[in-house]
């Protein structure tokens, strides 16, 4: 029985496909005269998974080699504060970057470059602009239109600019084996204020505070509406998700500062980690 059970025995993984997706910007805050916060950008979206697509357009990245006994960084990137940008998300070598903050202010640009960038602010003396995106894994954030606030540039598509302020849209997967879309772009404020993107994105405020990005979702917060205190909703937490074929051995140890489910579905053995920091070992 010992020599069939070394013939058969199952093996460590040599790969793992995954999702990682950082922490969502911050909505801008809302301030006096007018001006009104942008929304914020989503966490960069990398994705290795067959036939799906990473953020900013991109195609599937190259599945993540791995060999036993070796350790590998996994940090979820937790949502940025208002007017802030979120935090990077890790697995191994494969970071992902936070989603810029929105602008707030007197014609203040969106939060500089972010997974997804963050929208510009809407005021009397001018929008500003939309911020930048992180190649490969989101869109630009939309620029304000007079007093409209333009809205957090999404994993799967630009924030929008014509004055209604919505965010971007973000991209769906089929990593857990139920198809979830994650990576929305916030929404900017103004009077009629800008939606957030599917996939979690937080809405722009018609009166103070904006709403915040789901958690897990990597989705940028709302724009806070017009006020001396209101705020931006806070970004969304990211998300960390790993599988690899289910007659491959468990992972040898999860550090303990990691947050994570495990599960068996369709073939697949899945790690999600959803919040902390830590090491995994093969």
């Amino acid at each position: 029985m010992q020599i069939l059970a070394s013939v058969v025995g199952i093996s460590s993984p040599t790969s793992f496909e995954y999702l990682v997706i950082a922490g969502g910007g911050g909505g801008g805050s809302g301030v006096s005269n007018q001006s009104n916060g942008g929304g914020g950008g989503a966490g960069g979206y990398r994705c290795s998974v067959v036939g799906e697509s990473s953020g900013g357009g991109a195609s599937a990245e190259s599945k993540l080699s791995v060999s036993k006994g070796s350790s590998y960084t996994v940090t979820v990137g937790a949502g940025g504060t208002s007017s802030l940008g979120g935090s990077n998300s890790v697995l191994g070598s494969i970071t992902s970057t936070g989603g810029g903050a929105g602008g707030y202010g007197s014609g203040a640009a969106g939060g500089g470059t972010g997974g997804s960038g963050g929208g510009g602010n809407g005021s009397l003396s001018g929008g500003g602009g939309g911020g930048s995106a992180t190649s490969n894994q989101g869109f630009s954030g939309g620029s304000g239109s007079g007093v409209f606030a333009g809205g957090g540039g999404g994993a799967g598509e630009a924030g929008n600019t014509d004055g209604q302020g919505e965010g971007g849209d973000g991209v769906s997967s089929s990593i857990t084996t139920v198809a979830t879309a994650r990576g929305g772009g916030g929404g900017g404020s103004s009077s009629a204020p800008g939606s957030g993107g599917t996939g979690g994105g937080g809405a722009g405020s018609p009166t103070g505070n904006g709403s915040a990005g789901t958690a897990n979702t990597g989705g940028g917060g709302g724009g806070g509406r017009e006020s001396n205190s209101s705020s931006g909703g806070w970004g969304g937490s990211g998300i960390v998700i790993l599988r690899y074929p289910d007659n491959q051995e468990d992972l040898a140890s999860v550090g303990a500062g990691l947050t994570y489910t495990k599960s068996v579905l369709g073939g697949y053995k899945i790690y999600s980690f959803t919040a902390g920091t830590g090491t995994i070992t093969v």
